[in-house]
């Protein structure tokens, strides 16, 4: 029987560290910030928190998170990987996720948060010293994906010669990557880094567009987005005054409208249903440009994303007000998260009707 975990551990990107904690705050003041190196914390849990190891941490801000187990400090991977098991005991383990906190502010000279050399390393070192045979070959596996409902060893290479470990059950598609950072491979070179985000936002919010829908896209240039959208099969529809890649102009499914989204008649949405935005403003221009469309008695909006640009980091105390307004538009499920492809910004997902869809965690 293994002791009740004391402590949880959740990643964030770096800067995102207050707006993570006052989250948590808000909804559990009952867990007490602990430690923090920037992109990564800890925070106490009260006596019998009962939590599960599927517990939903409601967080936009995290990334990852599970329960923690402690850090590990050592010179050699050797050492520290054999450490690793001791630690762990007998918990079960359906994966291994191993990730390094972030190492730079997210977009600075052009920075994403993905797994490192150092990452992959400690992995290996670690099955390598399962004291399982049976189990390190079952790990060897998928590269760092959990199936859903696993249990996961979490190592977090937090300094160089420091790692941190913890576990937590694989409850959505965030939680089944290292880090709730989704292995995403371009067949082709993307027109700009909104390919990355809105395939990270897809397998993240999990909206059930069919094949084949309509689309608009509001910001659509250059072009990532809607590349993206035309891969996947679907009819777009890009509004933006500035100039279209030449490569999306000539899709035979993809129609520009060189205009701004206040514009454009609202005649040209009727057959649209779903609403993705990526502009480089405000998030209440966002949400103004969002909002002349889906309240027209004419159009039918079945489900949005939304990347919500947060200029400063104190626009996040207004998170909850971006969410009640979307909400306001007859929208039953509005969720938040700032993906790993995200900088300073956070995506909101929405959707009509009684539709599954993740925590904001997932």
């Amino acid at each position: 029987m293994q002791p009740t975990p004391e402590f949880i551990f959740a990643t964030c990107q770096i800067g995102a560290e207050p707006a993570l904690k006052a989250e948590i705050q808000r909804s559990r003041p009952d867990f007490r910030f602990a430690f923090s190196r920037p992109g990564f914390l800890t925070f106490k849990l009260p006596e019998g928190h009962g939590l599960a190891a599927d517990f939903d941490l409601r967080s936009t801000f995290a990334r990852a998170y599970g329960f923690s187990l402690g850090p590990i400090a050592g010179p050699a991977f050797d050492a520290m990987a054999a450490e690793v098991w001791r630690l762990y005991g007998s918990r079960p383990a359906g994966a291994v996720h191993v990730w390094q906190r972030d190492l730079d502010i997210a977009g600075r000279h052009g920075y994403v948060p993905a797994l490192t050399c150092g990452a992959i390393e400690a992995r290996a070192a670690i099955l390598k010293a399962c004291p399982d045979e049976k189990l390190a070959a079952g790990l060897r596996g998928p590269f760092d994906e959990a199936k859903q409902g696993a249990f996961v060893l979490d190592c977090i290479l937090v300094e160089p010669n420091k790692w941190w470990l913890g576990h937590h059950r694989a409850t959505g598609p965030c939680s089944r990557f290292a880090g709730g950072m989704f292995l995403i491979e371009p067949r082709q070179p993307p027109i700009s880094r909104a390919w990355y985000k809105v395939h990270e936002a897809l397998a993240w919010s999990r909206l059930p567009i069919p094949p084949g829908s309509r689309i608009a896209d509001l910001g659509s240039a250059p072009g990532g987005t809607s590349q993206a959208l035309l891969e996947l099969g679907h009819w777009v529809l890009g509004i933006d005054p500035a100039e279209m890649s030449g490569r999306i102009l000539q899709h035979p499914r993809f129609t520009h409208l060189r205009l701004r989204t206040t514009q454009v008649r609202r005649r040209a949405f009727r057959n649209v249903h779903w609403l993705l935005s990526d502009m480089s403003v405000a998030p209440d221009y966002t949400l103004d440009a969002a909002e002349s469309i889906v309240l027209r008695r004419d159009v039918r909006i079945h489900g949005m994303l939304l990347t919500l640009k947060l200029m400063e980091w104190r626009l996040c105390e207004q998170l909850g007000d971006y969410v009640r307004r979307v909400r306001s538009w007859g929208f039953d499920r509005v969720w938040t998260r700032q993906l790993a492809h995200n900088r300073r910004e956070i995506c909101l997902a929405a959707l009509k009707g009684r539709a599954n869809s993740p925590s904001n965690a997932d």
